[in-house]
């Protein structure tokens, strides 16, 4: 396993990050202006199903920014939020082998991008966001799976394997709007219409201006609180090439990708001032013809602070299945595999903080028909995640 030197951005990018702005003195207002600068490195190896067994070392840099425009200039409930994202590294899935992949920071090509560029305005009990907008930050997320390093843990693999150049999600956004109403009593409903391709500044071409491959629309409505209920549909406006089927002159046929999800989490001890263990589950379901999977779930449970002498402490296990379409497993019997119905996983993470600062992440998972080949080998991946808290320090 080899290990990259340090990169030459990570202390100039702290440094900017802690002078950018000052900490508020006690007594004083919060600054209009706020930052943040996370930087996570993973070393992730595949420990069992593979010849030769190897590791890989990656990493991913957060720089935000968020500005209260009421405060700035008096734009009375305005915010603009900015979020630049620098990856680089190895690919640990390049090892595994997987569909849905195994490290949530993973991306197929290192790069600095714009990830996210906003401006918020409320209207009442009403919000409405356009800019670079990252669908996963309030669609199909479950806030007891986000210690999971998997990626089918962050989003449905039946909706993130959609669209030209994949969904306006991690690590390449859209341009769209979306609009949020708070309907009381924990209630909910929102939707979004974003740029069937994405591409920020810092991937090849840039920005989509034009919406030439049409828009994807989502909405989602439920509950938030103790217990979630969430229920959500997304749909492209363009059809997309079928993933098998072709026209008489040999020409993918173009269907309609679409589907719809529901999500649940419920408390199911403690409270958010002690030791908390909370359970999720999600499933997704789609057309099947235009990406592999023609739907998934996952469950899990989260428990806060498992340790009573460490407030930081987390651990979480999860289970997954990305369901596979008929028509990808034709296409890996074709191939001279032996399809299987699903590609299933199982992981187990703990974290904890050493430092205000520092926190660490060791995790394993279990891969089960990796490919969707029921000849693979099981897959066992180990890694440790590192995780450095480079904002600046609130008032004391």
């Amino acid at each position: 396993m080899s290990f990259p030197p340090r990169p030459a951005w990570l202390a100039g990018a702290s440094a900017v990050a802690f002078l950018a702005v000052g900490p508020a003195a006690a007594g004083e207002p919060e600054p209009a202006l706020s930052v943040a600068a996370v930087y996570t490195a993973d070393v992730s190896g595949v420990t069992r199903g593979v010849r030769p067994r190897a590791g890989r070392y990656l990493d991913n840099l957060d720089l935000t920014a968020d500005l209260d425009l009421e405060k700035a200039v008096g734009w009375r409930g305005a915010m603009l939020h900015a979020y630049a994202l620098n990856n680089s590294g190895g690919a640990p899935n390049d090892v595994a082998g997987t569909l849905q992949g195994v490290d949530n920071i993973e991306v197929t090509t290192p790069r600095l991008r714009l990830f996210e560029l906003w401006l918020e305005q409320g209207l009442g009990p009403a919000s409405v966001r356009t800019g670079l907008y990252n669908l996963n930050s309030e669609f199909y997320a479950n806030e007891s799976a986000g210690l999971l390093l998997n990626p089918s843990f962050g989003i449905g693999s039946e909706l993130a394997a959609t669209g030209p150049n994949g969904p306006s999600i991690f690590p390449s956004t859209a341009l769209g709007l979306r609009v949020n109403v708070d309907l009381g009593e924990g209630r909910y409903a929102r939707a979004a219409v974003l740029n069937a391709r994405s591409g920020v500044l810092g991937d090849p071409g840039g920005v989509d201006w034009e919406f030439g491959d049409g828009v994807l629309t989502v909405a989602e409505a439920g509950t938030e609180g103790p217990t979630r209920v969430s229920a959500g549909a997304w749909r492209y406006s363009h059809r997309q090439e079928d993933i098998r089927g072709v026209g008489p002159s040999g020409e993918p046929v173009r269907r309609r990708a679409q589907g719809a999800y529901v999500l649940g989490e419920q408390r199911m001890f403690g409270s958010e001032d002690g030791p908390e263990g909370r359970i999720f589950l999600r499933v997704g379901v789609s057309d099947g013809a235009t990406t592999p999977f023609r739907g998934g779930w996952q469950a899990g449970v989260l428990i806060r602070r498992p340790v009573a002498s460490r407030p930081d402490s987390q651990l979480s296990f999860g289970l997954q299945q990305g369901v596979l379409g008929r028509k990808f497993r034709d296409n890996l019997r074709d191939a001279g595999g032996r399809p299987a119905r699903a590609e299933s996983g199982v992981e187990l993470t703990y974290s904890d903080k050493l430092t205000r600062r520092i926190t660490l992440q060791p995790d394993l998972q279990w891969i089960h028909h990796a490919g969707g080949d029921r000849l693979a080998k099981d897959r066992v991946v180990a890694a440790l995640r590192l995780k450095i808290d480079l904002s600046p320090s609130p008032a004391e």
